[in-house]
């Protein structure tokens, strides 16, 4: 009798642990809090922060940033509030830091070092959300994804070159550099933003980078995947060994010829192609 019940309880923990273990979320702000209705802001956002969503939005942005869901052009309504939630949160910056984290050690397996470099080794980084912030345009404007991105406001928001670094891209900005590293910036930005796009940058701390790509009348033709790869075409062609790449959206990465290292930073607010 008593082996029984000891058996019975010991299952009964193991069952309320395996409960626990599906019900936690890292993100999961409101345990224990009643679902609150629907609300919509002055500018049309949907605000619904019912608990139960939690883990849907957070499975959204998960299947977002390993690229399952594409070409989604706004954010669904009932997640607009998870993702502003999370691009604002410490989690975020801390998901940036194991991203450097994670760069910084392979850089350390690389053959390249000062002593070492060639003159031919390279690295690539987008601009937007990677070395630097779009989150106050999207704070200003109130959408965070909720709207399809308005291209207008938004380079005019980039011709005020006010944008701040994203964090820790700083550091590793300069870590790559010192390591002897010839930095290429490729951006999918217009070529008439090049002086907002230069002064913004030394601004927020970046400087040294080899060459700064933007998209002329000719490039703005092709997709922003297209452009990008041809970039790392040209690279080639010019016997630079592209080390890593890193970008916040999957654009950077696509295409040939492939880089020997991808770093992608989160962001699930807009999708570019």
């Amino acid at each position: 009798m008593a082996r029984s019940l000891v058996l019975s309880l010991t299952l009964a923990f193991l069952f309320i642990g395996m409960v626990s273990a599906r019900d936690w979320n890292i993100l999961h702000q409101f345990k224990g809090l009643k679902s609150t209705k629907t609300t919509t802001s002055q500018k049309g956002v949907a605000t619904l922060k019912d608990p139960n969503l939690t883990g849907y939005c957070e499975s959204w942005r998960i299947n977002v940033e390993l690229h399952n869901i594409r070409d989604f052009t706004v954010v669904p309504q009932e997640c607009v509030w998870f993702v502003q939630k999370y691009m604002t949160s410490s989690q975020y910056e801390d998901d940036v830091e194991r991203a450097v984290d994670e760069a910084i050690l392979y850089l350390g397996k690389t053959c390249c070092e000062k002593k070492k470099c060639d003159g031919m080794d390279a690295w690539i980084f987008d601009i937007d959300d990677t070395l630097l912030s779009t989150i106050p345009y999207h704070k200003s404007n109130g959408c965070f994804g909720g709207e399809q991105l308005n291209t207008t406001k938004f380079e005019e928001w980039q011709s005020w070159g006010k944008a701040p670094a994203v964090p820790n891209m700083v550091k590793l900005f300069h870590e790559i550099r010192e390591r002897g590293f010839k930095i290429f910036l490729v951006s999918s930005r217009k070529e008439y933003l090049r002086s907002a796009t230069v002064e913004n940058l030394i601004e927020a701390g970046y400087h040294g980078w080899s060459n700064l790509l933007l998209r002329g009348e000719e490039e703005e033709k092709k997709s922003v995947t297209q452009y990008k790869a041809d970039v790392r075409t040209w690279l080639t062609s010019l016997g630079y060994k592209v080390w890593g790449v890193m970008g916040a959206q999957w654009n950077s990465f696509a295409g040939c010829p492939v880089p020997k290292r991808t770093f992608k930073l989160p962001n699930s607010i807009y999708y570019i192609a």
